[in-house]
């Protein structure tokens, strides 16, 4: 599919939507492979994959901070490369990395960057401040790593966007530090119905705030499905090839995954359609048994 040809079969009023979107690095190692993958407003979507499978490259992409070689992107219904105004001051960005301008205090980055924004929630902003302790008129570079990268969150929460978007938002907070920002997460969706997607590696972090979930491997998202459903449908099966096929076959299974044990026999998730109740030998899974299996 090429970038003239993709299209979006989607509702229009998707937040984001990325149809065929391939991109290869340089050297020449494919990263995204005709990827599909559609957000809808009010979404809360944990991005899960193993280290270096293309989450951050994925989010870059879907922001348009890179061009895929292959489909398109669009947010709000625009083309990602060519948004209005409007259209940005809509979306809110956590990268893994702080970006933030060192020599800048804490006030005056924001006082910055309050410019760009015509919606800016001051009162959310001075009582962030606050609560998470961060010194306004500090030198950024002069702060932790954990209360710079609260400072970023800050930053992307405070112009109340409609697309929320965190690569590892959490990775130098403390335990306290992530709690609190997962309750201004949930408190941001509940009040204004953001779309919000975050990679991140802890998982009990996306227990607590994940409402969907998406698996990226190889390239493509794996399975998006709201977490709840997954934990309750998806099943662990092992048998032999012939037994587990009539066995699909009856419950109207979706096979996910296989694994082989030995000669003839298979372990393979499962996902039961709802309503359908599982056999007392299937196993439960948990979310480290889906990103294990699924990534």
């Amino acid at each position: 599919m090429t970038a003239s040809s993709a299209h979006f079969p989607h509702s229009e009023t998707a937040t984001a939507e990325l149809a065929g979107v391939s991109l290869s690095y340089p050297k020449g190692e494919t990263v995204l492979k005709a990827l599909d993958w559609t957000l809808q407003p009010g979404q809360v979507v944990g991005l899960l994959g193993r280290n270096g499978c293309g989450k951050t490259t994925l989010l870059e992409t879907l922001l348009g901070l890179r061009e895929p070689q292959q489909g398109r992107v669009q947010l709000f219904g625009q083309d990602v490369a060519r948004l209005d105004d409007a259209a940005r001051a809509r979306i809110g960005y956590v990268p893994q990395h702080s970006d933030l301008f060192e020599n800048f205090t804490a006030a005056q980055l924001l006082a910055y960057f309050r410019s760009f924004y015509p919606r800016w929630n001051e009162s959310r902003v001075e009582g962030l401040l606050s609560r998470w302790d961060i010194a306004r008129d500090k030198p950024i570079r002069r702060l932790s790593g954990g209360q710079q990268q609260r400072l970023s969150i800050i930053r992307a929460l405070a112009h109340e966007p409609d697309l929320l978007v965190l690569d590892e938002p959490v990775a130098s907070l403390d335990p306290v530090g992530r709690r609190d920002f997962l309750r201004e997460l949930v408190d941001q969706v509940l009040d204004r119905g953001t779309t919000v997607v975050f990679s991140t590696h802890i998982l009990s972090d996306l227990e607590r705030v994940a409402f969907n979930l998406a698996f990226l491997s190889e390239g493509r998202i794996a399975l998006q499905a709201p977490l709840d459903e997954l934990l309750e449908q998806v099943r662990a099966f092992t048998g032999t090839v012939t037994e587990l096929a009539g066995l699909f076959a009856r419950l109207n299974a979706q096979p996910l995954k296989r694994t082989q044990l030995e000669a003839g026999r298979e372990r393979v998730l499962a996902r039961l359609p709802a309503g359908v109740s599982a056999p007392q030998d299937a196993q439960a899974v948990n979310l480290e048994d889906l990103f294990a299996e699924l990534t």
